[in-house]
């Protein structure tokens, strides 16, 4: 029988306000995102289970619903010169909506809408073939990998899915050390999978013994048709690797995408960093929260490692991009409904 708490959610969501939702399917999104998807979330929102979609069949606005909130994901899988109207008319259609983790070209859109628009952390991106990994600022990664390669560690690109039953294992380990083992976080990140979607990549290290060590997966950006470059999905690793193991296969798949002639690659969302003044209209409330919560021991021990994962993503030395979180309200109810919508509670 289903619980409360699902009877309550089905409750909230059917008052939520009626937002016309197009069923495209997964190769109408993959069509769209082949053409538009120029950014780090346009790939996870064609592929996420869950997810509704506001569209005309030219692009999309990906979204979620949670406590009676409608919470856009990312920008709109449109042209650039279309994105725009995709907002204006998504923001008529659904009632106040939140947009999470948006670039600042939308920012700029809502804000001219009457949005307040904080900053939610920074996105890394390394612009090939300009971004190397010479000089003294990258040691430390040119070490990992020459580290690995002495203690006779193996890096590999798997194009065939053929270490499946190894890579099973490996994520089951990888939950072990978890701060939150029970479940994956969703919406700004999606659920691992075995298997690769179309046009992912994924590369693997293994050990001396030969065991499977860490594997990275990236989506796919594109435009007009193209691939561009990647951003990184999914990372997994043995509770007992190396912390050279992450960093040597980064470095490994970053110098492989450069040699194909790719022009960026992306790190993908550190969250809570850096939270500085947004430059538009915003919640000094939330800039002070999102700041406290960085800063916080009890979360990064208990919930969510927020400054590891920044220390590690900053051994690049990429551009730091910010990404931001807008609404017109900013209630605490509606900030619960994200949070839960992320399963970061």
């Amino acid at each position: 029988m289903p619980s409360l708490r699902i009877h309550i959610d089905r409750f909230l969501e059917g008052a939520a306000p009626k937002v016309p939702r197009r069923d495209l399917t997964h190769l109408e999104r993959l069509a769209l995102v082949r053409r538009h998807g120029d950014f780090s979330l346009a790939y996870s929102t064609a592929v996420q289970q869950k997810l509704s979609y506001f569209s005309d069949g030219d692009g999309y606005i990906a979204f979620g619903t949670k406590m009676k909130h409608h919470f856009a994901l990312g920008d709109p899988v449109a042209h650039p010169a279309n994105r725009p109207a995709y907002i204006k008319r998504f923001v008529e259609a659904a009632g106040d909506p939140w947009f999470v983790q948006i670039g600042a070209d939308t920012a700029r859109v809502l804000a001219g809408l009457g949005y307040r628009i904080n900053r939610l952390g920074i996105d890394t991106r390394l612009h090939l073939p300009a971004h190397d990994f010479s000089g003294k600022r990258n040691e430390t990664v040119r070490y990992s990998e020459r580290w690995l390669s002495k203690k006779g560690f193996s890096f590999e690109e798997d194009r065939r899915n053929i270490f499946l039953d190894e890579i099973a294992r490996l994520s089951e380990n990888w939950r072990g050390e978890r701060i939150v083992k029970r479940w994956e976080m969703g919406f700004l990140n999606r659920p691992f999978a075995d298997h690769l979607g179309a046009d992912m990549r994924r590369f693997v290290l293994h050990g001396p013994d030969g065991e499977l060590v860490a594997l990275l997966d990236f989506d796919p950006l594109f435009r007009d048709g193209k691939v561009i470059g990647y951003t990184t999905a999914f990372k997994r690793k043995h509770i007992d690797a190396t912390p050279h193991a992450e960093i040597g296969l980064t470095k490994f798949a970053v110098d492989r995408f450069r040699e194909e002639g790719k022009s960026v690659v992306t790190l993908g969302l550190s969250p809570l960093v850096d939270i500085e003044a947004s430059g538009f209209a915003e919640s000094s409330f939330w800039r002070s929260t999102f700041q406290r919560a960085y800063g916080s021991a009890w979360i990064n021990r208990s919930k969510f490692n927020l400054q590891g994962q920044a220390a590690f993503k900053r051994r690049f030395h990429g551009q730091e991009q910010p990404t931001y979180v807008a609404f017109r309200r900013g209630t605490l109810v509606e900030m619960l409904g994200l949070l839960r919508l992320v399963k970061a509670i």
